[in-house]
């Protein structure tokens, strides 16, 4: 049976300037400088710089007259329902349809993509492969192997798989005994350690290459004998082993620290990717107080285009108005609505980072002031959201993309926020501070004989911070400091 009912229902809807803000907030320097040029190539009627031609007339005045325009049909108005918001919280930006385009014209530039030339690690080993002497079998097992080492300069599989993939692949049938003729060959090739399968065959290589003195000579001992023991920093079985004095083992382990264990990263030729950091804020110490300002490159000055609001004083003075010209202002219209949100984004965001920044500098003034890691307070994301009385997620985008520039360096936002530990008087300290008094301890522990993380348990709670041994070693390990036997010197 059908009946009509009427429910009324409560709910909450991000509009698309909010949505707007959202994630010119989340950006960085960088990409907001992106964001802006790409949305004054989509919107003619957004332009950058002050606008010197500023008259009595105000765009804004004339778009909020809405009896002037009572001549336009319902169905050209923009309702807020009629907004696809999934299409605004899509990860990509530009949609598909923008990148291609069939309407090329014969006088269309054909632009070219500067990219850097090189050689790649690969064609630099295969070739000096020519320098040696091959048989064509020999040359096109060498040419796999070089094809097989990967970019730390290794090759990880074993002779057996080489063999059956030459047959399968190259059509080159032979034994594992030739194989590993070639590559002894191949192990020659520079940098030195190159083809190597393991860790310890990339260390002796490089160790037969160096002069036979005294030192390289035990060094390459440990490494061909006692590798495991090396490793593991046994110090005292390998003095007995090899029946040396502590000095001895000292000279050995100086030429082992100086080997390369990654020797395809030692290339020239390998392209690495680097990333610039551009400050978003400035803490600068003046007449002992703080001074907090925002990089200029996020204040743009920015208006909307008076031609276009021109376009729109003509419409409204033009005595007959033919449709094609009501489709044009609605077309102006849109473009200058845009263009005012956008405006509007922009000053929020700048407001918004200042807030939330100005609030976690005055929070962790003491350490801005002295750069003591000691000195930050416990401090999380609703700290700074019920000071500031904003959303903890509007926090959370200003800390996690955000750099400022310190008296004691470029830091990122998130690293001053931490959670919070009773000492033994029962007051609140940050964890930052707990690992910082840790990673001292460590520092001024004796070399020969490494704290285990059960005494620097001890060695912190005499210092006030009861800390369990399991604690100690998760901040260890977030500290990235190895274990006590791994930290041992001789």
């Amino acid at each position: 049976m059908l009946k009509q009912q009427l429910n009324f229902k409560l709910s909450q809807k991000l509009s698309p300037q909010q949505i707007q803000l959202m994630k010119l907030i989340q950006l960085p320097t960088q990409a907001f400088e992106q964001r802006i040029k790409q949305e004054i190539e989509e919107n003619p009627a957004l332009e950058t710089g002050k606008d010197e031609q500023r008259d009595e007339y105000d765009y804004e005045d004339e778009y909020d007259n809405r009896d002037s325009e009572a001549e336009f049909d319902d169905s050209n108005e923009i309702d807020a329902e009629d907004i696809n918001v999934d299409e605004y919280l899509s990860d990509d930006e530009i949609p598909s349809y923008r990148l291609q385009a069939n309407n090329y014209s014969a006088d269309d530039e054909e632009k070219h993509v500067p990219y850097a030339a090189g050689t790649s690690f690969t064609q630099h080993l295969r070739n000096q492969l020519n320098t040696f002497r091959f048989t064509d079998t020999e040359f096109e097992i060498a040419e796999f192997l070089v094809g097989s080492i990967d970019e730390s300069g290794y090759i990880r599989r074993n002779i057996q798989d080489i063999v059956d993939d030459l047959a399968f692949t190259q059509n080159v049938y032979t034994d594992e005994e030739t194989v590993e003729k070639v590559l002894k060959k191949v192990q020659e090739l520079d940098p030195a350690g190159v083809g190597a399968r393991s860790l310890k065959e990339c260390l002796f290589i490089q160790l037969k290459r160096k002069d036979a003195t005294r030192a390289v000579t035990l060094a390459s001992e440990i490494i061909e004998d006692s590798f495991d023991q090396f490793s593991k920093k046994h110090y005292t079985k390998l003095l007995s082993k090899h029946d040396i004095s502590e000095d001895e083992l000292r000279d050995a382990i100086e030429v082992i620290s100086h080997l390369n264990p990654k020797p395809g990263g030692a290339y020239s030729g390998n392209t690495r990717m680097v990333e610039h950091v551009i400050p978003d804020f400035t803490i600068k110490i003046v007449d002992g107080d703080l001074e907090l300002s925002l990089n200029g490159r996020n204040a743009p000055e920015m208006h909307v285009s008076r031609d276009y609001s021109n376009m729109l004083k003509g419409y409204k003075e033009s005595k007959k108005k033919t449709k094609e010209q009501k489709d044009a202002v609605m077309f102006i219209k849109q473009k200058l609505d845009a263009a005012k949100w956008f405006i509007e984004a922009i000053k929020q965001r700048q407001q918004t980072l200042m807030v939330t920044m100005s609030a976690i500098m005055h929070y962790q003034k003491e350490y801005f002031l002295t750069g003591d890691e000691r000195n930050l307070r416990p401090m999380i994301l609703k700290d700074i959201a019920d000071e500031i009385e904003m959303d903890v997620s509007t926090v959370s985008r200003v800390a996690n993309s955000k750099y400022v520039d310190t008296p004691y360096g470029t830091k990122l936002i998130k690293e001053f926020f931490s959670e919070s530990m009773k000492n033994d008087q029962g007051e609140d300290v940050s964890t930052r501070e707990i690992k910082k008094i840790l990673e001292m301890s460590i520092e001024e522990e004796d070399k020969r004989r490494p704290l285990t993380d059960e005494k620097l348990a001890k060695v912190l709670k005499d210092k006030g911070y009861p800390i369990a041994r399991r604690t100690v070693a998760k901040y260890r390990e977030q500290l990235d400091i190895p274990v006590a036997r791994l930290r041992k010197e001789i």
